[in-house]
């Protein structure tokens, strides 16, 4: 990290470990990310130190070492995690670590021409078997946030790694006098959006725009949420960094229609970009897709994840978002999602679905909370495309018009 940005990246942890996972004293800390994303791993560790962690932890992942495995390793050992791994994450149950998973690609195209179905197999599925249930029920706090790096600043398209601080810094709001105070305005505005949107008790959700006409199904105990969330032990926390979402775990049994992305994406998971995906939806499933590019690797999530052809999430984003501000496409879901509105396919919050914390993975499938080994958010909003909520009795209610959040205006 060069002299310039040491201020930034001070003023960046401070942000994360105080606002992002909130950081109690005597708490362990738990930081995952990749070798090139170091000089933030360490900047969080020294900030969650400094607010008096009892001890922290930084977890490396070599993406060229997962290159290797998927050219070489045996077939049976692909997407298997050391056991050692899978115990220390279900010691999180009793240890209550705050987790900050890095993120930001240093190497989009390292995966170029692998094997897509090898691919697929080499993702750590029984990982996130012991990840999700932890993290989705907010047993701990955690979030997401990037670490710039020069690949990931060549992948966008920038000059280098200091326009992508730059675009970084502005979707996180450091460039406000006081970030983490900016930050807790910004939190309390995504709560009462979604508080505006559960007071009209909508029982279904409609995109309508270019390509798109897709009508999405809420359950009685679906619940919007946007900005903080409390963990189990009451601590208040924000799991994505940034953030611009109000969102919503529909019923995954009520889908229908057409829709298509209005941004690329890229598939992690697949270390594939996505463009111009459509997607065709029948009574909750995902019937067709097809993309100029991307299409096999979205193809291969399909027919190798259990449940992923169902829909996680619904979500809203207008033109207030930092992220679309930057005119950038960041190749990261994290920051892509928040460029406009948004779905999901795969996992379904249990947070966002009343009850849904105390009920077993194949209850929460039966009341209509969908349950997958992966969430992937692909955004179909733009100014043209119009949000309405639909109230039981068939009143139409405009929720976005422009890009603009209009509901209770």
């Amino acid at each position: 990290m060069s002299e310039p940005y040491d201020h930034l990246l001070e003023r960046y942890a401070r942000l994360v470990i105080r606002v992002g996972v909130n950081v109690q004293p005597g708490q362990e800390v738990v930081i995952n990310g990749l070798p090139e994303q170091a000089d933030v791993a360490r900047a969080l560790a020294h900030e969650a130190y400094r607010v008096g962690a009892s001890r922290v932890t930084i977890n490396y992942e070599d993406l060229h070492l997962r290159r290797s495995a998927v050219q070489h390793a045996p077939e049976e050992m692909l997407g298997r995690t050391p056991q050692h791994q899978l115990e220390g994450i279900r010691a999180w149950r009793e240890s209550r670590p705050a987790v900050i998973r890095l993120t930001g690609n240093p190497a989009p195209g390292l995966m170029d021409g692998l094997d897509p179905e090898r691919l697929a197999k080499a993702q750590p599925v029984d990982l996130v078997a012991e990840v999700s249930p932890i993290l989705t029920t907010n047993q701990v706090a955690w979030t997401v946030v990037g670490a710039p790096t020069p690949g990931w600043a060549a992948s966008v398209g920038v000059a280098d790694v200091a326009r992508l601080w730059d675009a970084v810094a502005r979707a996180m709001r450091l460039d406000e006098v006081d970030p983490v105070e900016a930050w807790r305005r910004h939190v309390e505005k995504l709560a009462t959006r979604a508080a505006t949107l559960n007071d009209h008790s909508f029982d279904r959700i409609r995109y309508r725009g270019p390509g798109t006409d897709l009508t999405i199904g809420l359950a009685e105990r679906s619940t919007w949420c946007g900005g903080s969330v409390l963990s189990e032990d009451g601590v208040e926390f924000v799991p994505n960094m940034p953030t611009e979402e109000v969102f919503i775990s529909p019923d995954w049994r009520r889908a229908d229609g057409v829709v298509r992305t209005t941004a690329p994406f890229f598939l992690a998971s697949m270390g594939a970009l996505v463009e111009d995906l459509e997607l065709e939806l029948r009574d909750g499933t995902i019937t067709e897709a097809r993309a100029t590019r991307g299409e096999a690797e979205v193809q291969q999530q399909f027919d190798l994840i259990p449940r992923s052809r169902h829909l996680g999430e619904v979500a809203i984003v207008d033109s207030d978002s930092r992220v679309a501000t930057t005119g950038l496409v960041f190749k990261d879901m994290l920051y892509d999602e928040n460029v406009g509105s948004h779905i999901a396919w795969g996992f379904g919050f249990p947070f966002s679905f009343d009850g849904a914390m105390e009920l077993s993975s194949q209850e929460r499938i039966a009341s209509g909370l969908n349950q997958a080994n992966t969430h992937v958010d692909v955004v179909v909003g733009n100014p043209e495309v119009q949000i309405d909520g639909i109230q039981r009795d068939g009143t139409v209610v405009p929720v976005t018009r422009g890009d603009e959040f209009v509901l209770g205006s």
